[in-house]
């Protein structure tokens, strides 16, 4: 019987463990890299670094060869119609036909003029179905262009400024990385500073426990006041209400974490203080220069003046003389079969110009002009005050990030000495040599020096990462974090 008993509480127990949560130890590079791999800021900034792609290629797909084929097959109309007599009167005749035709053409645009070529072969047939006869006619082939005259040339522009465009949208993806390792850094220290709190809390509801059960002993004796006895009580309840504030904020800060690394299990999470800092030297001069060459922004100052000169050069071209010379050249047949078409066909020339002259606008493309150029001006004071702005966070960040490494060596040290100075307040509490006052202030710099110091990690790993996406380099490991020859 005792071996069923014992045999049944062990299958209770390994079946209980299969339901107990895991706890896993993550360090701040392993939080970034699942931040960066998984998380739904990394799969939108995927799904935004694919969208541009393809708008790119949409814009590439202006200046390539276009084949299309265009039809109508069939085109069948029963109807009464209203047909003019040779005096002059109509009468109203009912007809059936059918009206097909299909074209086959190939058209290439010019970037440098704006203009368009085209070669082209159609077919027309025509079906009588009341008297049942038919009619072909087409344009075996034919060639032809579009030419705007004095205009804006929109191609032209897009030429220059569409694939800068694109090069931002590359740069803007691995700034994009970069912003989620910052955030992730963030996340990651809320919940560490959770835990740390938490930790502290615990470990002062057992040192004050500790301290009030020898004070009651004392107080029995006569060696303390009743109010400093109140006094550890109060100690006491603050610290377990502390811990009770502490569980709640670790609670909330896990939270938060797992959902931006899109975690779906319910294990803990134990974090590891990142205490041991990459030791490297950050040149300005150096900085400015990879956050010049590699960030979006410095591509963005280039294109918003396109943009801005673009404006000036469409409003320009809006304001005069406006033509459209358009010419085609081919042959031209009809034949009552579909092979007579191309026997001996005919010559087919076309040419047409056409013009718009503004005579009288009430200033109206006068206006568009001058705001068009207005706003240019705009655009280079903004641009210069942006770059102006730009230069000086990257030098503004690069002087702090050593001053934030001295600060975590300092406030290590601090956090060391506050720990053996509490340790030595508590001894001597005990042995009646301090007040609890002093014990009291002991405590509280000890806590204070341990959240002082995981805020200076915090701080420091910020600047790190928030180093990182301002110049899209990697200074601990001197290699480019974005290569223009890369896909």
């Amino acid at each position: 019987m005792n071996k069923v008993k014992n045999l049944l509480l062990a299958f209770l127990c390994l079946a209980s463990a299969g339901y107990a949560q895991t706890t896993k130890s993550l360090t701040l590079p392993q939080v970034i890299e699942i931040a960066r791999g998984q998380s739904t800021a990394s799969l939108r900034a995927e799904t935004i670094k694919e969208n541009r792609y393809w708008q790119y290629r949409t814009f590439r797909s202006n200046y390539v060869p276009q084949l299309s084929l265009d039809g109508t097959l069939p085109d069948f109309n029963r109807s009464v119609t209203a047909v003019t007599q040779e005096d002059g009167t109509t009468a109203f005749r009912p007809v059936s036909i059918v009206n097909s035709n299909l074209s086959l053409g190939i058209s290439q645009t010019i970037a440098l003029t704006g203009g368009r070529v085209f070669l082209s072969s159609e077919v027309n047939r025509f079906d009588d179905l009341d008297r049942d006869f038919k009619r072909y006619s087409g344009n075996p082939a034919q060639i032809g262009f579009v030419q705007p005259l004095f205009g804006f040339n929109q191609l032209r522009w897009d030429k220059r400024i569409e694939p800068l465009r694109f090069e931002e949208s590359r740069r803007e993806y691995v700034e994009n990385l970069e912003e989620i390792s910052q955030n992730a850094a963030t996340l990651f220290f809320d919940l560490l500073l959770a835990q740390i709190s938490l930790d502290i809390a615990q470990k002062n509801v057992n040192s004050n426990d500790t301290v009030y059960q020898i004070a009651q002993g004392r107080y029995e004796l006569g060696k303390i006041p009743e109010n400093e006895l109140l006094q550890l009580e109060l100690n006491l309840m603050n610290s377990r209400q502390q811990v009770a504030q502490a569980s709640l904020d670790l609670e909330t800060s896990t939270l938060l974490l797992k959902s931006y690394l899109n975690f779906t299990d319910n294990d803990n999470i134990e974090l590891v203080i990142p205490e041991n800092l990459p030791e490297f030297a950050v040149d300005v001069d150096a900085a400015l220069t990879y956050a010049l060459q590699n960030r979006q922004e410095a591509v963005a100052f280039d294109r918003r003046r396109l943009e801005a000169d673009r404006d000036v050069a469409q409003a320009t071209g809006q304001s005069g003389l406006n033509a459209d010379l358009f010419g085609q050249f081919g042959l031209t047949n009809r034949s009552d079969d579909f092979s007579g078409i191309y026997s001996n066909p005919d010559d087919q020339q076309r040419v047409r110009l056409g013009f718009a002259i503004p005579i009288i606008d009430w200033g109206r493309q006068k206006s568009r002009t001058k705001t068009a150029e207005a706003n240019q001006k705009l655009v280079q004071y903004t641009v210069e005050q942006d770059r102006i702005n730009f230069e000086q966070e990257v030098f503004t960040q690069v002087k702090q990030f050593e001053m934030l490494r001295e600060q975590v060596r300092i406030t290590s040290q601090a956090d060391n000495i506050s720990q053996r100075r509490y340790d030595i307040s508590k001894n001597r509490y005990l042995i009646g040599k301090i007040s609890i006052t002093d014990l009291s202030l002991a405590l509280t710099e000890k806590d204070n020096a341990k959240r002082t110091y995981i805020n200076s990690l915090r701080n420091f790993w910020n600047a790190y990462y928030n180093l990182r996406r301002l110049t899209l380099y990697d200074f601990q490991n001197n290699q480019l974090l974005y290569s223009a020859d890369a896909d």
